[in-house]
């Protein structure tokens, strides 16, 4: 229901739960804060906020604690009145000002806040330009939390805002207000480090300069870097992030707002995997001679190849894609394939048991990431969502949050930071519950919205064909599947896994996957083998095959590697990737590749014409133009193409036998999943302090 009411004299009509600082935003009316947060509670401890209200207290009211129910109509039913800029709300706004100044050390020239500063902005717009306060000022000792967060604890001015994101979006409650009055202290407990795969969100929410990038400390200001939108591929989510660059360097990555996919927060690994882009990194092309790798020539290592591969026959060639690869240079390696007559290619590295050929629903997140805050009982199988997909993660406790969510687990029992119930360890305990043996498949069956997670651990095994027809039949005989829902969700943990299924990475009529083009190679039976930044793949495997990689970093393949094809990062190249709910997302270049490194699909546009098979494409809007052609949802960015749930229907009529083993974690390190995870220093000192927790804990 809504109240209408007055701010600053002008007519608006709101709905009665909005607090006063929603409705004079509504209305036009900026209102300064500090402790205030869209989606944190309300603490109101800040006091930037106050009106004042008409009819009301004879002072200044706090706008974020007031609900625009409360107010009260004129003696004649009048509709309330609020004003923002009165005498008296303007004297108690730089009154609150002069007190938070303070304590505050107003160290802004070695702050790396500087710049992007709520406190320096308030002050300049609503404070006074002397303080009346000659004491000393306090000092407060600074805290450890860990290898991601720098704190500079005389600078807090106890908003709170970090305590509360920790305790209600992380769950976990690491931080915490200790003392009162001028000993109050925002502090960890026993000053451990912060524990959630979330914290660097801490520092965008803090107003001062207390929390700061510890990576990041006094490398460069605001103002120096140049700001381009992109999209995260660490995780499959396909985060909205904004990448700052200075000259060819990445500095850092921060959070965009998309409410759909990972409103305003982002991953650890996301947000300070960029010291990763600038080391180790391949900056021209090697060809291995004599058991070692030299540098070459671009025309050298292509000669390499095609002499390799006019030795070979069309079925004797393989192609692999890695998880951070873009749909573009899939798409020209797919069709480089094609033109060399092999069917041998596949984008999933892990062997995970998807077939495009069912549909598209049949390996999409259905219900999307916005909808998991509808859904009324989740299923989660053989996922762990905290370290596959941290913001997805978050979403669901959000959901939680807001009123009662049952939430089953089968597989590995682990701390989602949220209650869930246990239910068993594999396809067994799948089974018992399509049986109805269990009584969360009751809860199941009564909930109107039902959402069942399949994760890449019940996927990438050697049943996980019938796995996944399994959990598609839970699915439907639990009313997951509706014509206004598709509670039937695949989480996926690679970036690059739902745009390669998209446009069939997938091995063609009589092709072989990666686990027979591993067995083929070791028995002598492929003899060139191209890994598109594929690195996650036992590089034993290959035998005396010819391997081709074409990736970033000094990782695994490059290792194994026979040619070394520098390519570009994320960061370096425009690309198109698609995100777990199979949404279309356009990333934009921030930088330039290393030294001689080129972007992947423009190595293979001149490898395909040093082959005698030239791509039918010159530039990217070429490429772009005949990738549309052949699949024409991906020129729809930031859609969801659907199949109506036919997929999910293929998916449960396949059948097959489970096994009995246990549901193993994809992820057994979130912090070392990729190439540019594993050559980043900060990367490496989060895992080694998450594995010295576990042990810890295991004690």
């Amino acid at each position: 229901m809504n109240k209408t009411i007055f701010v600053d004299g002008k007519e608006i009509e709101v709905p009665q739960d909005y607090t006063l600082l929603q409705a004079c935003e509504a209305a036009g009316a900026e209102v300064p804060r500090f402790c205030f947060h869209d989606r944190l509670s309300i603490a109101g401890n800040c006091r930037m906020c106050l009106v004042e209200v008409k009819g009301g207290p004879p002072k200044p009211v706090a706008s974020c604690a007031m609900n625009v129910r409360d107010l009260r109509p004129g003696p004649n039913g009048e509709a309330p009145e609020v004003f923002t800029k009165t005498p008296m709300v303007k004297k108690a706004r730089e009154g609150v000002m002069e007190f938070l100044l303070i304590n505050h050390p107003l160290d802004c020239p070695i702050c790396d806040q500087g710049g992007e500063c709520d406190l320096q902005d308030q002050a300049m717009a609503y404070g006074v330009d002397a303080s009346r306060y000659a004491e000393n000022k306090r000092a407060v000792e600074d805290k450890y939390i860990g290898p991601l967060v720098k704190t500079i604890m005389t600078r807090c001015i106890h908003c709170t805002r970090c305590v509360r994101f920790t305790t209600e979006v992380c769950g976990v409650a690491d931080l915490g207000l200790i003392g009162r009055g001028e000993d109050a202290e925002i502090t960890s407990y026993l000053e451990n480090a912060l524990s959630s795969e979330m914290q660097g969100n801490v520092v965008d929410l803090c107003p001062v300069g207390a929390l700061t990038h510890k990576p990041y400390a006094f490398q460069a200001r605001p103002w120096e870097l140049k700001k381009t939108e992109s999209i995260d591929v660490m995780d499959a989510v396909g985060s909205a992030i904004r990448v700052d660059t200075r000259g060819r360097e990445v500095m850092r990555v921060l959070p965009r707002l998309n409410e759909a996919v990972n409103e305003e927060w982002i991953s650890d690994k996301t947000r300070y995997i960029w010291d990763g882009l600038k080391t180790q990194r391949l900056d021209r092309p090697y060809v291995k001679t004599g058991g070692r790798l030299a540098a070459a020539s671009w025309g050298e290592a292509f000669t390499a190849i095609a002499d390799k591969i006019a030795a070979s026959k069309p079925e004797r060639i393989a192609a692999i894609a890695g998880d951070l690869a873009s749909v573009e240079e899939m798409f020209a390696l797919k069709s480089l394939m094609d033109g060399l007559g092999s069917a041998n290619l596949d984008c999933r590295q892990d062997g995970a048991a998807l077939d495009p050929a069912l549909g598209r629903s049949s390996y999409l997140f259905n219900a999307t990431i916005e909808g998991i805050e509808d859904a009324d009982a989740v299923l989660i199988i053989g996922s762990n969502p905290r370290i596959e997909a941290p913001v997805l993660n978050a979403r669901i406790r959000k959901r939680m949050r807001m009123g009662e969510l049952p939430v089953g687990v089968i597989g590995q029992p682990a701390d989602l930071t949220y209650p869930t119930t246990y239910l068993g360890a594999g396809p067994d305990t799948l089974s018992e519950l399509a049986a109805g043996k269990h009584a969360f498949a009751k809860i199941l069956k009564k909930a109107e919205r039902p959402l069942v997670i399949l994760g890449q651990g019940a996927l990438s095994r050697a049943d996980g064909a019938a796995v996944l027809s399994a959990a598609a039949e839970l699915a439907q005989s639990v009313g997951a599947i509706s014509a206004d829902w598709n509670g039937f969700c695949v989480l996926h943990t690679a970036a690059a896994r739902v745009g390669g299924l998209d446009i069939g990475f997938v091995p063609g009529e009589g092709g072989k996957g990666v686990a027979e083009i591993q067995q083929a190679a070791s028995a002598g039976e492929i003899d060139v083998v191209f890994l598109l930044g594929a690195d996650e793949v036992d590089m034993g495997a290959f035998g005396d095959a010819f391997v081709v990689y074409l990736g970033t970093h000094g990782d695994r393949g490059a290792h194994r590697a026979d040619v070394i094809l520098a390519g570009a990062a994320y960061t370096e190249k425009s690309g198109t990737w698609v995100n777990t709910e199979g949404r279309v997302q356009l990333g934009e270049r921030a930088g330039f590749p290393p030294g001689e490194a080129r972007e992947d699909w423009a190595i293979l546009r001149a490898l395909s014409a040093r082959l005698g098979k030239a791509l039918a494409f010159d530039s990217l809007d070429e490429l772009r133009a005949a990738l549309y052609a052949a699949h024409p949802h991906m020129a729809a960015i930031d859609a969801i193409a659907g199949d109506d749930g036919a997929g999910v229907a293929n998916a449960a009529a396949r059948g097959g036998k489970t096994g009995g083993e246990a549901f193993q974690p994809a992820i057994a390190d979130f912090y070392l999943t990729n190439p540019i995870a594993r050559a980043s220093a900060t990367m490496a000192e989060c895992s080694a302090l998450a594995k010295a927790r576990a042990a810890e804990a295991a004690e």
